[in-house]
């Protein structure tokens, strides 16, 4: 193996098309991840062989309590269930259940090159002041990351802004192996779906700080498990200013909350915001709120109530789940034996 950092020359891939994405099991989905994620893979789903797995290896980066990730897999299902993935036409399964990630992950911790992980950002956000205390694999999750598409040879990943350098150390590792073990074409190199309008919702209560669910204020966010008096309620005590709406987009963009509460509006109804301003420039948030709570409820109460009887009914999330685990091993037990053939295995 050589220990050379280039991009060397890769060979063309031939396979199909296929895309995979995942969500981790670590709290409550929320509209950002409906808007910026879910809504995308249920469309994806009718254009492209689509896998969506959970992720739970991902998760326990950080801790998290044993007792209660394996229901937090099944709220992640629920949701992608609720949102309208159909598990007749997408692989739905939890990344756990499917050990080729975990095997491929390890054969590439030893293609990838120390100075290309020291030089992902987000794991320096995400351990701060404290790396020292970090786990090893919050470290080198991006490598697993790497496993996980590859291991099914997906050629296309949905990605949002803070993904974008993780997909680009899968794509180094890609081509290094292809390389470094003479298989020229053997791995795709994938290509990013940039996310469209609604990827990235900010908070109700702070247009500065993107939705999430580790915020503290629940009136920060809407989860899709709120009831329809919830989600009217949080729209209705989202932070705005006193103006009216703005004609333009490049007034719009000064106002933080306006723009995010606009943007909202523009990804639930379809549109683009300029549409939107044409409909509400000049009108007060007395006018505005009130029509966005009910689009919203329209929109993602259904979604609540769906994953709430899902959940009620554990024994169909668990079948879906293994049903997809098993697809899953199917696509990915063939590339990792290829794997291990190319890397000098014994009995490979």
């Amino acid at each position: 193996m050589t220990d050379q950092a280039e991009k060397p020359p890769v060979g063309v891939y031939s396979g199909p098309s296929r895309v995979l994405s995942g969500v981790q099991p670590s709290g409550a989905l929320h509209l950002g991840n409906y808007l910026g994620a879910l809504v995308k893979f249920t469309r994806l789903q009718h254009e492209i062989d689509t896998f969506i797995f959970v992720a739970d290896l991902h998760a326990i980066t950080v801790w998290q309590d044993p007792a209660a990730l394996a229901q937090q897999t099944r709220e992640i299902a629920a949701a992608y269930i609720a949102s309208g993935l159909d598990p007749d036409k997408a692989t739905i399964f939890p990344q756990s259940a499917v050990r080729e990630h975990a095997e491929l992950s390890w054969i590439f911790n030893c293609v990838a090159r120390l100075g290309w992980l020291d030089r992902m950002t987000q794991f320096k956000e995400k351990s701060g002041k404290h790396k020292e205390r970090s786990s090893v694999g919050l470290y080198t999750y991006p490598v697993l990351q790497a496993a996980d598409i590859l291991v099914y040879k997906a050629t296309h990943v949905p990605v949002g802004e803070d993904q974008k350098q993780h997909l680009e150390l899968t794509r180094d590792i890609a081509g290094k192996f292809n390389h470094d073990f003479n298989a020229p074409g053997f791995f795709p190199i994938p290509d990013p779906l940039i996310q469209g309008p609604g990827a990235r919702v900010m908070s109700l209560r702070d247009g500065s700080a993107k939705m999430s669910k580790s915020d503290p204020s629940d009136y920060s966010r809407i989860n899709l498990t709120d009831t329809a008096d919830d989600i009217a309620a949080k729209v209705k005590k989202a932070r705005t200013d006193p103006e009216p709406l703005p004609e333009t987009l490049e007034e719009l963009a000064a106002r933080a909350e306006a723009d995010n509460l606009v943007g909202i509006f523009a990804a639930l109804a379809g549109k683009a915001k300029a549409e939107v301003l044409a409909d509400y420039a000049g009108k007060g948030f007395g006018t505005f709120k009130p029509a966005l709570a009910e689009l919203a409820v329209e929109t993602l109460a259904p979604v609540g109530e769906r994953m709430r009887g899902l959940l009620g009914d554990p024994a169909v999330l668990d079948a879906i789940l293994a049903k997809g685990a098993e697809k899953a091993r199917e696509a990915a037990a063939p590339t990792l034996a290829e794997v291990k053939k190319l890397v000098g295995f014994w009995g490979a």
